[in-house]
């Protein structure tokens, strides 16, 4: 939203909101009156401090997406084209640590 069509429908951007970056703070009784444009605002992935007198009191941020599930087939293709070892790992382990010391 523009500032423009913001202070057109009556949003008083220089009383209840100021912009730091990509976060903005909201007095109390302007969050309950505009929750579902704040909520618009952090899905667009901007961060919202209420505050109560003054104070901050609470902060609205985007949920984390998901984390997508882990291509297998893929992984079991890679793991199947990777060279064998001439010997166990546990043993390449135990001469190099051997050879540290």
């Amino acid at each position: 939203m523009s500032l423009a069509l913001l202070q057109r429908v009556g949003y008083c951007m220089t009383n209840c909101m100021t912009r730091l970056g990509t976060m903005a703070t909201v007095k109390l009784t302007e969050a309950k009156a505009r929750l579902g444009e704040l909520l618009d605002k952090v899905e667009g992935g901007e961060e919202i401090v209420i505050t109560r007198h003054g104070k901050a009191v609470a902060r609205l941020s985007p949920v984390i997406a998901p984390k997508k599930p882990l291509p297998l087939d893929d992984l079991a293709k890679f793991r199947a084209a990777m060279p064998s070892l001439s010997r166990p790992a546990a043993e390449l382990l135990r001469e190099i640590r051997n050879e540290a010391f």
